[in-house]
């Protein structure tokens, strides 16, 4: 199975959001008016999902609720069926499809009953056409919506996020699906569990499909592999809820105690190249403990040199392919994050590496990182890993005390110091020396406003320096004489170090705070951008303002075209216009879903960097965004920009769906309108046309009435064509079913057909001791004479039109053959060829291209097929499949 990448997540500030709280109670209001859900879920067919589920009903209607079966498929099961005794049930309603009648379930019915809890079996299945909705887990929707509870059952493989994984298991394409928003608001999940060897067993009883049906399934669907594996997906699946209802009630009850009801991994991961062997450090060991894993990067105000960006950028995309889930969160304070974001994720070990600072360092900062993260990690187990041996790298020049400086600021720093040594001397006859240490002392404080630390240390010793040297008396020496001025010093020296750099952490944090208001307040624009724009253009020109105003770089959006789907074009909005070769990047973007050129590792020579515009698991595009030459991204800004581009993909997302729902309405309208026409138009026609003919039965032979005849003939041919197309869609089609013998069905064809084939040859092919089939005579006859008028229309007058019958017994099938020695069929006929109103040859006068679609119509309708080709020897065969019998069959679960 592949393995999926986890998303990248930003920790959001600690303070509470007042709209975030209102929407949050909102949202609890809305859930009180709904319905509860509750899903009684398994790995397969028969593991017991519907039986507990009718257990469960049973209870709560003993204890005295109100419950209904709105629907249940017992699938002949004795046990389940004993299980309805008793239970309030509402009756299917049916709908006519096809000449048989569907039993769904009848919502208008439950809605009018308003029971308190509803019981509704297969969440997954495809409503019969006609009903209100297309899925029944639509239905289930608005049973909730109503404020009724719901029990319902599902298997693993109708998640929708769970599809592809079960087709690539199983080699079976799941065609009915449930989204998985279904199962994530449901109020409770109960899982159904059975090893592989006793469902095995269960299905080898019969008790989950009969006859045939089960020693099929047996060798298929239900071999003991894909059970084994369908069963570690459900296993899975309800373990990461029950992971994600426990950090959901942790972070309502504020609880920072760890609980250790399963192994969680966090590792540290900072611009270091040992942040690459604490990563896989952690992998393995997350590996060994079949544990999920976190890798966290905290962001200090300390600026990243372009080499120490790119190398945090590495690790982080370590991380990432080896399927950790990255968190992000800017802070000074390293060990305090690294333990509240363990406690958010109930993270149960903590991985760090040994610090390598000089401990002298480690003792100014309050110990190393290490010692903070022991003292405050309370029942976290924290595992520090040694670093690699150093390769004679100073350990001074590790103390990033003034590594955030310019040199600027050393020069502001002693110029500063210069101009209150000056002011001193000036002033040293008004005033004592003590004062003096004032003006120092301020000047500190004040540059701790505007410099680094580095700068600021620097001040506060050379104004100490100062001070004792020019001031403190004896002047012009650095002896301190009385013991007073000697503790002075001291306090002087220390205040002034302490308080500048309180000074400078307030305006590192000061900093801070602005940049993640800005990353906010360029969300929100962007977004409020995006609502207002009234179409795709707008948006797209929205954004590419925002990101020129934000980042001074230019936008380029490629969107997939509709003409070549798979392909991708450049938008008019774009801001640059992307070669040839930066085309090819956006593409590999596009197609893989992962960013590329600059600043990555695919295709790095790009002058772009390339992002996929994902709305979940569509790919609606890609953005390039070409920063200037010199310019670099840090991680915050491509974090910035991802943000942007999934923004941007829901937003094209959203107007696709629009434009395909008013699509279907307007088809839908269409349709509507067009089958109404033709009713009417048919209707109104019929009646003249059987005056017609019968007034011409009446007159003498003549070609003149030969002719009316027959064009009266046809006219009558376009109108049933035109009835039975209606009688089709509208699904008013009814069968009636009787044994018929083949042989009848293709002579009555034939002379139904018999003015058509005057001029040509028939060969019949008919062998004797054909089986009956049960069928409707008159549309499996007119099938037939639509596929030999056609034969006849598309041939030449003296053709030969073979009809022909017989059997297929493997595949338990009767088929009709209708065969000409014409021109055959051209390949690009051949997808269109039932289409409605297609016609093979437009400038042919006559017909509408209704009968093969008629043909194949009926033919489904008994649950056949038509199938159409070209003879080895030339010449188009036209065949009818029939089931040559129909044995008992039970529904798939």
């Amino acid at each position: 199975m592949r393995m999926r990448h986890r998303p990248l997540r930003l920790m959001p500030d600690r303070r509470p959001d007042p709209d975030a709280l209102l929407a949050s109670i909102r949202r609890s209001e809305a859930k009180a008016t709904r319905g509860r859900l509750k899903v009684f879920f398994g790995m397969a067919p028969g593991v017991g999902k519907t039986y507990a589920m009718l257990q469960a009903a049973r209870k709560a209607h003993a204890e005295g609720m109100d419950v209904v079966v709105a629907l249940v498929e017992t699938h002949g099961r004795e046990e389940t069926q004993l299980l309805l005794e008793g239970l309030p049930v509402v009756p299917r309603k049916l709908i006519a499809y096809r000449g048989t009648q569907l039993g769904e379930l009848d919502l208008e019915a439950v809605l009018a009953r308003r029971p308190r809890l509803a019981v509704v079996d297969e969440l997954a299945h495809t409503n019969a056409p006609g009903s209100r909705h297309l899925k029944r887990w639509q239905d289930v929707e608005e049973l909730l919506a109503a404020g009724i509870d719901v029990f319902t059952t599902l298997n693993v493989q109708h998640l929708e996020s769970r599809a592809d994984t079960v087709r690539q298991i199983t080699g079976v394409a799941v065609r009915e699906t449930v989204p998985d928003s279904m199962l994530e608001a449901a109020a409770g999940i109960q899982l159904v569990d059975l090893t592989p060897e006793q469902l095995r067993e269960r299905l080898a009883e019969g008790k989950v499909y009969l006859g045939d049906r089960a020693a099929v399934a047996a060798d298929n669907f239900f071999k003991e592999s894909n059970l084994t594996a369908l069963r570690e997906l459900a296993l899975r699946l309800t373990a990461e809820r029950v992971d994600k209802q426990l950090r959901e009630i942790r972070e309502d009850r504020q609880i920072s105690a760890i609980w250790r009801s399963g192994e969680r991994l966090l590792v540290a991961v900072g611009a270091s190249p040992f942040s690459t062997r604490l990563i896989r450090w952690t992998r393995r060991m997350a590996y060994a403990l079949d544990a999920p894993w976190l890798a966290v990067c905290v962001e200090t105000p300390v600026p990243l040199t372009p080499e120490e960006r790119k190398l945090l950028d590495e690790n982080l995309t370590l991380a990432r392919e080896l399927n950790a889930e990255i968190v992000v969160v800017p802070d000074r304070d390293v060990a305090g994050t690294l333990v509240r974001v363990a406690q958010q994720h109930n993270v149960s070990q903590i991985v760090i590496g040994k610090s390598r600072g000089h401990p002298v360092l480690d003792f100014l900062r309050g110990g190393s990182l290490a010692d903070r993260l022991i003292r405050r990690s309370g029942q976290i187990d924290v595992y520090v890993v040694p670093a690699e041996p150093r390769t004679g790298r100073s350990r001074w020049r590790e103390w990033s005390l003034s590594a955030a400086s310019r040199p600027r600021e050393y020069v502001t720093a002693l110029l500063t110091v210069l101009g209150v040594t000056l002011v001193g001397l000036a002033m040293q006859g008004l005033t004592g020396y003590t004062a003096i240490s004032l003006f120092y002392l301020t000047s500190v404080i004040l540059l701790g406003l505007f410099v680094g630390q580095g700068p600021i240390l620097l001040a506060a010793t050379l104004s100490a320096l100062a001070w004792n040297f020019l001031f403190i008396p004896p002047i012009i020496t650095f002896r301190i004489d009385k013991f007073e001025d000697g503790l002075m010093f001291g306090i002087f020296f220390v205040t002034a170090l302490v308080t500048g750099r309180l000074t400078g952490r307030l305006r590192a944090q000061e900093r801070d705070q602005r940049q993640r208001e800005q990353r906010a307040t360029a969300l929100y624009q962007l977004t409020r951008a995006i609502a207002a724009a009234r179409s795709v253009d707008e948006v797209l020109r929205n954004a590419a303002a925002q990101v020129q105003e934000l980042f001074g770089a230019r936008l380029a959006i490629f969107t997939e075209d509709p003409a070549q789907p798979g392909r991708l074009r450049l938008h008019p909005a774009a801001t640059y216009v992307a070669d040839e070769k930066e085309q090819g990047v956006a593409a590999w973007s596009f197609r893989n879903h992962k960013n590329a050129g600059r600043f990555t590792d695919t295709l790095p020579a790009a002058e772009g960097f390339y992002l996929p515009l994902l709305a979940g698991e569509n790919c609606m595009g890609a953005m390039g965004v070409k920063p200037p030459a010199e310019a670099t991204l840090p991680v915050n800004q491509r974090e910035l920009l991802e943000s942007f581009a999934t923004q941007i993909a829901l937003a094209l997302d959203r107007e696709r769906l629009r434009a395909t729902e008013e699509a279907a309405r307007l088809s839908r309208e269409s349709e509507k309108l067009h089958r109404t026409l033709l009713d009417g138009v048919s209707h109104e026609l019929k009646t003249p046309l059987a005056v017609i003919a019968s007034a011409a039965e009446n007159l003498a032979d003549g070609p003149l009435v030969a002719e009316i005849r027959t064009a009266t003939q046809r006219l009558q041919r376009l109108v049933n064509n035109l009835l039975d197309m209606t009688r089709l869609e509208s699904g008013t089609l009814r069968l009636r079913r009787d044994w018929c013998d083949p042989a009848d069905l293709i002579n009555a064809a034939r002379e139904m057909t018999a003015d058509a084939l005057r001029s040509r040859t028939v060969r019949m092919d008919l062998p004797a001791g054909l089986p009956l089939v049960r069928a409707d005579a008159g549309l499996i006859q007119q099938a037939l004479a639509n596929l030999i008028h056609n034969a006849c229309v598309h041939t030449p007058p003296t053709a030969l039109i073979t009809l022909a019958a017989g059997t297929d017994e493997a595949a338990g099938q009767l088929w009709f053959a209708v065969a000409d020695n014409g021109p055959g069929l051209r390949p690009e006929q051949l997808d269109r060829l039932f289409d409605k109103f297609y016609r093979g040859d437009p400038d042919r006068a006559g017909g509408l291209g209704l009968g093969l679609s008629i043909a194949r119509g009926f033919a489904e309708a008994h649950g056949g097929r038509v199938a159409a080709g070209n003879q080895p020897g030339g010449g188009a065969r036209f065949t009818i499949f029939l089931p040559l019998e129909q044995p008992a069959s039970v529904p798939p679960e």
